[in-house]
């Protein structure tokens, strides 16, 4: 099977989570900039959230442009990522509104966690179809930065119960690691 499909309502499921998180922000009551400032909390975690589904869906185009096809372990792992990705606009109300409390900046955390895991999976779903010669296995070969990034966020996690902000600031900088898309599949096209 081709990889259109998959791709197409990937893309789908990922317009409309970020088309709910937006809907989550309410339109403050008043005509002065500062009936936005209860917002800001909100907003932030929003824009966090957007760039990590930014991210996801740029990787996530980049895998499949190197991928040659797909079976039914790769339709489910893709699911698998969808669902994970699926509960950002849940963790990201809860923490903007909450004001990135210690519990909410937690669970923000194990959300972007269990997606990068899942993410680990789909990759590693294709690379079982791929030929040991194929573009994917000569671009992945040690996933250094997707392991290190599952790294950070534990740490985060941990961090999180007592320093919220610091967990904040790491999932920033993972943010900031991968929101250039993946060279190692762009070298080899």
């Amino acid at each position: 099977m081709k990889t259109g499909r998959l791709e197409a309502f990937s893309d789908g499921v990922l317009a409309i989570i970020i088309t709910i998180m937006v809907l989550e922000m309410k339109i403050p009551k008043g005509d002065n900039f500062s009936a936005l400032k209860p917002l800001a909390p909100l907003f932030l975690s929003y824009v966090l959230s957007f760039f990590y589904l930014g991210i996801y869906w740029n990787n996530h185009h980049h895998l499949f442009q190197a991928a040659n096809g797909v079976n039914g372990k790769i339709l489910w792992a893709n699911l698998n990522l969808l669902f994970w990705l699926s509960l950002f606009p849940l963790v990201t109300g809860w923490m903007g509104e909450n004001n990135f409390d210690k519990k909410p900046v937690a669970l923000y955390g194990v959300v972007l966690l269990l997606a990068s895991i899942a993410y680990k999976i789909l990759i590693q779903s294709i690379l079982k179809i791929e030929n040991k010669n194929a573009i994917l296995h000569k671009a992945i070969k040690k996933d250094r930065k997707g392991n290190f990034s599952l790294f950070l966020y534990m740490v985060a996690i941990g961090i999180s119960l007592y320093f919220p902000i610091v967990s904040l600031g790491i999932y920033f900088m993972v943010a900031l690691i991968w929101l250039i898309p993946e060279k190692r599949i762009e070298r080899i096209f």
